[in-house]
């Protein structure tokens, strides 16, 4: 997700030598950004919800190096626009978007459309050691961004099922059993259009693993169970929302029994009050975790002086001080991506919500499931389209 405005032939060459430290085993000694000659300002945008666990960090960023930033413009957008939004203000040379925080949907995207700044191995002298300070899922996560991104949060995510107990009695045990309760209970089940929604992102990449599809890598020639069966659970649900909070305010409204969840999306919107307190969760049998991330992202046209602030920035929120933030109120549980990151070590406010509305058997599903990355960036993209082609436009 390569700068415009720096000399190609500079970057080759940091590349190659980055290429050659790397062949040699040796990382290159860290180099912190440079300080630019005035305080700047940042315009940070936001896709997947996660200023909600970076906001204050960032805006503890501006507090603590206002000779670097005078100022920092929060905005979010919808996943599925943005993309179109930058490719246009790059063909303008105007591009007014400095810093995207986004899940793997807006990532896979820019990288298809070859829109971010190479960050990794270009600029890897002016990051931290990513493998040294990344939980493993983490670092994982790392290798789908392709050097365009750097992850600043993960979670396991799911998918989970999330259901109100006093209205389902026998809870589906497995991916069968929950076709047989749908069909048995047209209406009642629900998931987002998986293109802008975290929990129906893991459901489509799950369900392989659930069904024992042939390559569950694969979307286009190792689904054929997975395509069939959502078609054939499609004929019990009347819509798919374009985003996962209209699932939750059915579920919690009583339009619906049962939603398609993840760890953040089961704590959160119970803290909230958009769900009640007593909803409960399950995971299918053979179920494995397909973890989930937030990355930042900058887009090509940024300028080498921004840039510069971008990745001091992005030091900073790698610390494990501001990365104690990213617990939140359980909205991406657990949150933090860098190793050692407590709850203990979290706001007053996030520990006690978590304390409230965490689940105790979080930790033992974490501990004792496989946790899937999801697919690479180019097979989510087609896994996208054809949901949208083949699933989606049966209810429009």
């Amino acid at each position: 997700m390569n700068s415009d405005r720096m000399d190609r032939r500079q970057i080759l060459k940091a590349s190659a030598g980055l290429a050659a430290f790397a062949a040699a085993g040796i990382r290159p000694a860290f180099a912190a950004p440079t300080k630019p000659a005035a305080p700047v300002v940042l315009n940070v945008m936001d896709v997947a919800g996660n200023l909600a666990l970076t906001q204050k960090s960032i805006e503890n960023y501006r507090k603590a190096k206002p000779d670097w930033v005078s100022r920092v413009v929060f905005g979010k957008a919808p996943a599925p626009e943005l993309p179109g939004k930058i490719k246009a203000q790059q063909d303008a040379n105007r591009v007014d978007i400095d810093l995207v925080l986004t899940g793997t949907d807006v990532l896979s995207a820019g990288i298809d459309q070859k829109l971010w700044i190479d960050l990794v191995p270009a600029q890897q002298a002016n990051l931290p050691d990513l493998k040294a300070i990344y939980l493993e899922p983490a670092f994982r996560m790392q290798s789908l961004a392709q050097g365009q991104g750097v992850v600043v949060t993960y979670y396991p995510s799911g998918p989970l099922l999330e259901y109100m107990p006093e209205r389902i009695k026998a809870v589906p045990k497995t991916a069968e059993e929950l076709l047989a309760w749908a069909k048995a209970n047209k209406g009642r089940f629900m998931y987002a259009r998986p293109a802008n929604s975290g929990p129906g992102r893991t459901f489509l990449m799950g369900l392989p693993y659930l069904l024992g599809d042939k390559d569950p890598k694969d979307p286009v020639g190792g689904w054929d169970k997975t395509w069939a069966y959502l078609k054939e659970l499609g004929e019990t649900i009347e819509t798919y929302p374009a985003g996962t909070t209209p699932t939750m305010k059915a579920l919690g409204e009583g339009s619906v029994d049962m939603i398609v969840s993840t760890t953040g999306w089961d704590i959160n919107p119970r803290v909230l009050g958009v769900v009640p307190k007593n909803a409960e969760i399950a995971a299918l049998k053979g179920f494995r975790w397909v973890a989930d991330a937030h990355y930042m992202c900058v887009p090509k046209g940024v300028s080498p002086e921004k840039l510069n602030v971008l990745l001091d920035l992005m030091n900073f929120l790698l610390t494990k001080e501001q990365q104690a933030y990213t617990y939140d109120e359980g909205y991406f549980y657990p949150g933090p991506a860098v190793a050692g990151v407590t709850l203990d070590m979290a706001p007053a406010d996030s520990q006690a919500a978590i304390k409230e509305f965490g689940r105790a058997s979080y930790a033992d599903l974490i501990a004792n499931n496989p946790i899937e990355l999801p697919l690479m960036p180019d097979k989510m993209v087609l896994a996208f389209r054809r949901w949208d082609e083949e699933i989606g436009s049966r209810k429009k």
